[in-house]
């Protein structure tokens, strides 16, 4: 069946058709992708989507291997091959998330006295948090450490700690009442798209990199 859509992609030539087969991480599967894709899907309806979920680590090899056409992921801190492109289309500050009663005067003793609930040091994401805390010589009493970041927010909202986390693209969880302040002096995770720059489905690849940078410039 992937072969006969490939085919068929190559029949169509220039114009955008056959099946993408995209991931992209939580966050971006619910806060990017619905828009992407809408957006896509207007322009050119012959290209119809296969979507995966999963770590930025696991979608990067997956693009090399040549399992998905792009993925939604962080940007990696080592060089991307040549032959795959990358396009950074949102970046996002550290922010402090603490529970709406909590009193803070200083956002490093904030981390450091109260309860503290890590963001999963195997996410590229996660390692950028590490990273701060370790310039600033933060020591935390984590209590746990999670790699889903929603619910990284209901826990703060139910009082049960702080948390430093990437100011992930929206929705977030509804209803939370919890306080969230940027790190002037924190790193940016930088969200992109990943992609092969060659195959039979390209033409329907770089649409879909246009429309995740048209999506970064509103």
């Amino acid at each position: 069946m992937r072969l006969a859509r490939d085919l068929r992609a190559i029949a169509a030539g220039d114009l955008p058709s056959g099946q993408l087969r995209l991931g992209a991480t939580a966050t971006a599967m619910t806060g990017l992708i619905p828009q992407i894709t809408a957006a896509l899907s207007e322009r050119f309806r012959q290209i119809d989507y296969f979507l995966q979920p999963g770590s930025s680590v696991n979608l990067y090899h997956a693009v090399l291997s040549g399992e998905l056409d792009a993925a939604l992921i962080i940007e990696p801190q080592f060089p991307i091959p040549k032959a795959f492109g990358w396009s950074t289309i949102r970046r996002e500050p550290l922010v402090l998330l603490a529970p709406a009663e909590l009193e803070i005067h200083d956002f490093h003793l904030a981390l450091t006295q109260q309860p503290f609930i890590r963001y999963d040091r195997n996410q590229w994401g996660g390692q950028i948090v590490d990273r701060y805390l370790r310039r600033h010589a933060i020591s935390v009493r984590e209590w746990a450490e999670l790699d889903a970041l929603d619910a990284i927010a209901a826990l703060v909202d139910r009082g049960l700690g702080v948390a430093l986390v990437p100011d992930w693209a929206p929705p977030w969880p509804e209803g939370l009442r919890l306080q969230k302040h940027r790190m002037e002096d924190g790193e940016l995770r930088n969200m992109g798209v990943l992609w092969a720059n060659s195959g039979p489905r390209i033409a329907a690849i770089r649409a879909f990199v246009e429309a995740c940078e048209g999506i970064s410039k509103t």
